[in-house]
């Protein structure tokens, strides 16, 4: 199918739930001459980047208080700039972790240009979203106890299952960036995250500038396990430069790259 046809049925999409307030499956289908099949994975993608929500034969709107916060948009578009460059790292046929969290879920509609990938996931939502894209990336589960609080699987199950394979990279989120020590999290379960850098050979951590300085006590990875930083062009440049002194590459992602 052609990537550039699935974009513009995309935007169609959106702009049509603008103007309407909800869409049909059976609609859509009609509309587009494409199969069901291929609107509800549109919709599904349309979902994980926060652009509609799904309900049952089609979608509606989001609800008018989930997005006129504008310093939430802000941050969606910087987490989409983020996900942008991340994914531009990711060759075919790379065997991948993407680990639970809003800024690497929003690599998900990045990765249907690329072919042949293994992803490994301890996120229900990141496997829901991988199942959805056409290119159907291999999917595997870490498995394990599922934690609430970070919605993902945690615990011993999941760290052999990690253990078991070798990965070419792993991409994950943080609560806060420590130009010194490395990624700081909220979340005391950060074991998960320590094996997943083990098992991969190349660790791209995906964050906004502005979590530089949070006091988090959680030291989740250190620089040297890190070997990528993938952040906005807000960072400042003293941050950037203690960051490349622990040996890591920074990328700086500008919102005009598209």
């Amino acid at each position: 199918m052609n990537k550039r046809n699935t974009q513009q049925r995309r935007r169609a999409i959106v702009e049509r739930l603008d103007s309407a307030g909800e869409v049909s499956v059976d609609d859509l289908a009609a509309t587009f001459k494409t199969s069901e099949v291929t609107i509800r994975k549109d919709l599904a993608t349309l979902e994980a980047s926060g652009l509609l929500m799904r309900r049952y034969g089609g979608a509606i709107a989001l609800p008018q208080e989930l997005i006129s916060d504008p310093s939430e948009q802000h941050v969606s578009v910087q987490k989409q700039a983020i996900a942008r460059a991340a994914a531009a790292l990711i060759r075919d046929h790379n065997r991948i972790i993407i680990d639970s969290g809003t800024t690497t879920t929003a690599l998900l509609p990045e990765l249907v240009s690329k072919q042949g990938l293994v992803v490994m996931t301890n996120s229900l939502s990141v496997a829901n979203a991988l199942r959805e894209l056409e290119n159907e990336p291999t999917l595997l589960m870490t498995g394990g106890t599922w934690d609430a609080r970070s919605e993902s699987f945690q615990g011993q199950l999941a760290e052999q299952v990690l253990r078991a394979f070798d990965f070419d990279q792993l991409f994950i989120g943080a609560d806060g960036l420590d130009p010194t020590r490395g990624t700081t999290t909220f979340n005391e379960l950060f074991n998960l995250s320590r094996i997943m850098a083990e098992s991969a050979r190349e660790v791209i951590v995906m964050a906004e500038s502005s979590k530089i300085g949070r006091k988090i006590h959680n030291l989740e990875l250190p620089w040297a396990h890190i070997s990528t930083l993938v952040t906005d062009d807000q960072i400042k440049t003293q941050d950037q430069q203690r960051i490349e002194e622990q040996g890591v590459i920074v990328i700086r992602s500008g919102l005009n790259h598209h």
